[in-house]
């Protein structure tokens, strides 16, 4: 009598990772453990919590996705060489040539912006003369600005305490440190979606809004020397900040992709590009995901955020403009979710809706912060 095994689908992946797969998983529960033994005595039971979760989590994000561990490789080898090279003393970031030109959270911030526009400028440049190598170099330095980015925002982590143990935080707190987060966030889902499709013809939209993000940034710094460390306001010395915030901006950087996605969806069934773009169902399928990945997080964002408020402000909703937006943003992509599961939306009416949820995401995440005031004022231009 022949007996049959039957696996599940996780059964099944279980089965395909090899040794180096769990020794990627064993090192960073030894990274974990590590900073949870040297540093535990300044967290609370939520912080140990979240660092351990850390591992299985970015574990599961290597097993998905290989370049996740070359990435997180390169990230820790740059930010302990800079810890190194600081030695404590954060005068020493305009004395040692490595620090002053490379690897201060000032310097790399700045090397990821000039990627990320040399990034925008091969992409375009390999789409219009329909060349491989033009794009091939565009993907490249997406990659080493996404690098270079991680670094920054790391280092700055670290340059915070060394302003004072009372100031440090991690760097998510204003429009500086979430401008940066956008960018990064985005390209990261970009550059996942470029390996899963085979296809670098969609960084030049891409990388236009993450240049745009970019210009911000250095407009913001220049003008308001935002790049300054300064102490959090009261509401925001919350570990709830470490999870709402990243949460959040992978719904913006899931909806600006889509979005752009959209634009060239838009191009293609009118014509334009068409022999460069790829098909029409590639792109509507990659906007979907985007915008699926997308409202999730934001969903889950949402919740920490009405949480984090009853635990700062004593309730968890105060129809504050940055709340009230923020609901706009989900009921409208609720609503495009929706429509695409219940009714079948394609084409280019579902092209249009992401491309319009773009301006109105960002009115939420900036406009509100220009035009309107309230309990989240603090992120005031």
């Amino acid at each position: 009598m022949e007996i049959t095994q039957h696996y599940t689908p996780y059964q099944g992946f279980f089965k395909r990772l090899g040794i180096l797969d769990w020794l990627y998983a064993f090192a960073l529960s030894l990274a974990s453990l590590f900073a949870l033994n040297r540093f535990g005595a300044y967290m609370d039971g939520y912080e140990k919590a979240i660092l351990l979760l850390a591992a299985p989590v970015f574990a599961w994000l290597g097993w998905h996705w290989k370049p996740v561990r070359r990435l997180m490789l390169l990230l820790a080898v740059l930010s302990l060489s800079t810890i190194y090279l600081y030695g404590g003393n954060l005068e020493t970031g305009n004395q040692k040539f490595l620090l002053k030109y490379l690897l201060s959270s000032q310097s790399a911030i700045l090397w990821m912006s000039t990627l990320f526009f040399l990034s925008t400028l091969f992409y375009w440049g390999g789409l219009i003369t329909r060349s491989g190598f033009g794009a091939s170099v565009g993907s490249v330095l997406c990659w080493a600005a996404v690098v270079m980015g991680f670094t920054g925002m790391m280092v700055r982590w670290y340059e915070s305490y060394l302003v004072g143990v009372d100031i440090g935080h991690i760097p998510v707190s204003n429009l500086y440190e979430v401008f940066i987060l956008f960018s990064l966030i985005t390209a990261l889902f970009y550059l996942y979606y470029e390996q899963q499709y085979a296809t670098r013809q969609l960084g030049a939209f891409v990388l236009l809004v993450i240049s745009a993000a970019v210009g911000f940034l250095l407009w913001y710094t220049v003008s308001r020397d935002a790049a300054e460390i300064q102490p959090l306001v009261p509401a925001l010395q919350s570990w709830w900040m470490k999870i709402h915030v990243p949460a959040n901006f992978i719904g913006y950087g899931t909806f600006a992709l889509a979005a752009m996605v959209a634009l060239a969806y838009l191009l293609k069934s009118r014509g334009y590009l068409a022999d460069r773009l790829p098909a029409l169902e590639v792109l509507d399928d990659v906007m979907y995901k985007a915008i699926a990945v997308g409202f999730a997080f934001f969903t889950i964002a949402t919740i920490l955020g009405a949480l984090w408020a009853a635990d700062a402000w004593g309730g968890y909703w105060s129809w504050d403009p940055k709340e009230t937006w923020a609901l706009i943003v989900w009921l409208n992509y609720a609503a495009w979710l929706h429509m695409r599961l219940m009714k079948g939306l394609r084409g280019q009416v579902a092209a249009w809706w992401a491309l319009v949820g773009l301006l109105v995401t960002t009115f939420a995440f900036l406009g509100v912060n220009m035009f309107l005031s309230g309990l989240h004022s603090y992120g005031a231009l």
